[in-house]
């Protein structure tokens, strides 16, 4: 098992200069009107509010991505565009490890997203960095159909499709067929265990943002209920991963999913052990303030 830590954004992460928001509302009009100068003399917008927020990632996406067409109901969590990409190149230099060093690309590496959600944001930014092909699934049949249309509308059918997964309690069986096989998998898991725990952990980020009360179910910054949390929380969700992956040892190279909490990683790592995985990778990622990180696993050898 390997541990690595980065505190920044990853290297190749074209998000690691501040926005230009000059640029950015020239390409999203809309923008400018969220935008201010703050205490420091510096162009920003409030993060905490939903609109700006989400025009930011469509100008973002347009600016570094070519990706014309971005847009999610309200009720759907808004994804930070740097911190997203961040998992993309984390996994390009899993899956270069074990081809001589070189990040694989094209569309013959197909990727599994668990949980792709209506803003389908991973299957697209990996195809526009790495030209990769994707798959994502969602047991919310409304957030796939959103995230297929984002798809459609960007012409990128030849290279992402998401599907639904109608049973709640699994995580591939059912929407992945037997024979069908990827380079690595991703999956940003819900963090908590309940909607009252879900509501709590909104609460703690305005106050960290300076709002001492938010209102009601649009504290969570966006977010579906089956986004923030499911039973069992963020352990819950990733051992029945494990689980699932133990039936099905070669149908992925690598197994990855993020992990929010570091206090949740030893129950993970139990579990993997039980498992009898060959290799264990965790990578940690530094996002300003926060850290996150990936666990991956894999059943195959070096050989």
């Amino acid at each position: 098992m390997s541990t690595i830590t980065k505190h920044n954004l990853h290297p190749r992460n074209l998000h690691n200069s501040p926005y230009n928001f000059e640029q950015l509302t020239v390409l999203c009009p809309a923008l400018k009107e969220y935008v201010f100068v703050n205490k420091y003399n510096t162009q920003t917008i409030d993060f905490t509010n939903a609109v700006g927020v989400k025009l930011l990632n469509k100008a973002l996406l347009k600016q570094f991505y070519a990706i014309d067409y971005w847009d999610i109901p309200a009720q759907y969590l808004c994804p930070p565009i740097p911190g997203r990409a961040d998992y993309i190149h984390t996994i390009a230099d899993i899956l270069a490890e074990s081809n001589n060093g070189t990040i694989p690309t094209g569309n013959s590496i197909k990727v599994l997203d668990i949980g792709v959600g209506a803003n389908c944001i991973y299957p697209l930014l990996g195809h526009k960095i790495y030209n990769w092909s994707f798959v994502g699934t969602d047991i919310d049949a409304s957030a796939v159909n959103i995230a297929n249309e984002i798809s459609r509308q960007n012409n990128l059918q030849h290279a992402i499709t998401c599907r639904h997964q109608a049973y709640a309690s699994s995580i591939v069986n059912g929407v992945i067929p037997p024979t069908e096989t990827f380079a690595i998998t991703m999956c940003n898991p819900p963090f908590h265990a309940s909607e009252a725990e879900a509501q709590e952990g909104s609460q703690r980020k305005w106050k960290n943002l300076g709002h001492r009360q938010a209102h009601k179910l649009n504290l969570n910054f966006g977010g579906h209920t089956t986004e923030l949390w499911c039973k069992g929380g963020e352990v819950g969700f990733i051992k029945r991963m494990i689980d699932e992956s133990v039936q099905r040892p070669t149908m992925s190279k690598w197994f990855t999913s993020l992990v929010s909490k570091s206090t949740n990683l030893p129950a993970i790592y139990y579990a993997l052990d039980q498992a009898n995985v060959t290799n264990i990778k965790t990578i940690e990622m530094g996002q300003g303030n926060k850290i996150s990180r990936v666990v991956a696993w894999t059943f195959l050898t070096k050989e």
